[in-house]
């Protein structure tokens, strides 16, 4: 079910309830309206006839004088009023205003539900002749509630109206809201399928307009990570295919001429006058020569100490190569053993990262001393956390002249792959300082 049918739905039921509340309220204010002004004429004829009563007493009432003028008054309408003579003629007056024929009675259900049993009063009058006649008040709130019908006819239109105004109001103010909808839903089908370039217009409505800013700010960061990740692996394909390249020359030139030397000694061999004694110290010099360089080759290719002896010893001895070809630079390495049993998936990623770390204080840093310091953390009964922190005494640089390079990018990527925090802070003549956190499951 669509959302506006939904809020159609929903103001379509509001409105119901409303007109029957308000419908409610309208009937039992014009019940309260009609009796009280019923009420309040039959009580003011009954006060007007005692008044007339107690001057009648005196002698001084004409009744055929005043009946009439008594009728007449605005104040006793409503009521119907009868008077009895003595030889039992019945003459009927209808006090007040007289309903108009013409105008629109109130339908039946409407005066069944506001009007009531109204009592009559019965008065007996002696007229300035002696005779004595009986006085009949009865209500009749048949014009008040005609009045009262127009009153709520006009009050349930003026409810409709503006009803259907809220409604057509609403609707409009939904219609401009959706086509909002409508644009960022766009938006994000077109950055699923990658088009990073794709920017929202500004909208008028502020909520959707903030959205539209987030939603632009993501694809500008998706957009940079995309092309930084690009720019990576390309990078990364470029490595690996100077690396084959590398391994090409090597074992053409090593391998393959050493093998080629090894051949023609074996065969200078057969000869009778062949030094058998001199070959065979060459052919093992040149044994020692390729198990140097085989052991060179898989050193590059994977440090076998960190398999056979761990992370820590595989950091040493990395520390006294780089000590070796780097002597005035000072390495100290703190790490602990329990960095030993570690993933085998994290201590490659570790151990590669310390390697990048010290490649760029060696080409960039010129820096004097390095710490690097690796070791778990408990933050929790059952959480654990492993921490690099890679410092040295370098020129460092201004934060915002930081440059991402691919060395930098690919020790971040390596964290991140690992479900990691990559941190980097420095300062000019205050070092760099690297921090990367990894969680251990």
């Amino acid at each position: 079910m669509s959302l506006r049918y939904q809020i159609n739905i929903r103001i379509f039921l509001a409105s119901i309830a409303i007109l029957i509340l308000g419908g409610s309220v309208s009937i039992w204010q014009a019940r309260n309206a009609v009796s009280k002004e019923v009420d309040s004429s039959l009580n003011l004829a009954l006060q007007l006839v005692q008044l007339s009563f107690s001057q009648a007493q005196q002698g001084n009432l004409d009744i055929d004088d005043w009946l009439p003028r008594f009728v007449s008054l605005k104040q006793t309408r409503h009521l119907n009023i009868q008077l009895k003579k003595p030889d039992g003629e019945i003459a009927k007056f209808t006090a007040g205003q007289k309903h108009n024929a013409d105008a629109e009675a109130p339908p039946e259900w409407f005066f069944d539900l506001v009007s009531r049993q109204y009592p009559e009063a019965i008065q007996q009058l002696i007229t300035a002749d002696g005779q004595q006649i009986t006085l009949i008040i009865q209500a009749d709130p048949l014009d008040e509630i005609a009045e009262v019908w127009e009153e709520s006819c006009l009050f349930f239109i003026s409810l409709l109206v503006m009803t259907l105004i809220t409604f057509l109001a609403v609707n409009m103010a939904f219609n401009k809201a959706f086509k909002a909808i409508a644009v960022i839903v766009d938006a994000l089908k077109a950055i699923e399928l990658g088009q990073y370039q794709q920017k929202l217009p500004d909208f008028s409505i502020k909520e959707y307009d903030r959205i539209a800013k987030a939603i632009n700010h993501m694809t500008h960061v998706l957009d940079a990570a995309h092309k930084e990740n690009r720019a990576l692996t390309l990078h990364s394909l470029e490595i690996q295919e100077e690396e084959r390249q590398r391994l090409s020359q090597e074992l053409h030139d090593e391998l393959g001429q050493s093998l080629t030397a090894i051949k023609v000694m074996a065969v200078t061999t057969k000869s009778n006058k062949a030094e058998v004694e001199r070959i065979a110290d060459a052919i093992t010099g040149i044994c020692d020569h390729l198990i140097t360089v085989v052991r060179s080759m898989m050193r590059n290719l994977h440090p076998l100490s960190l398999t056979e002896l761990g992370l820590k010893a595989s950091l040493e001895d990395l520390f006294n190569q780089w000590t070796i070809r780097n002597p005035e630079l000072k390495l100290h390495l703190n790490c602990s053993d329990d960095v030993d049993s570690l993933e085998q998936k994290i201590t490659i990623q570790v151990f590669r990262i310390v390697q990048e770390c010290i490649t760029n204080i060696v080409r960039h840093a010129q820096a004097e001393q390095a710490v690097i310091r690796l070791e778990i953390i408990s933050q929790a009964a059952s959480e654990k956390q492993l921490r690099l922190q890679v410092t040295d005494n370098g020129r460092g640089c201004e934060p915002e002249k930081i440059k991402m390079g691919f060395g930098l990018l690919g020790m971040r990527e390596r964290i991140k792959s690992l479900g990691g925090e990559f941190h980097l802070q420095a300062q000019p003549q205050q070092g760099t300082n690297i921090i990367a956190t990894i969680p251990l499951i």
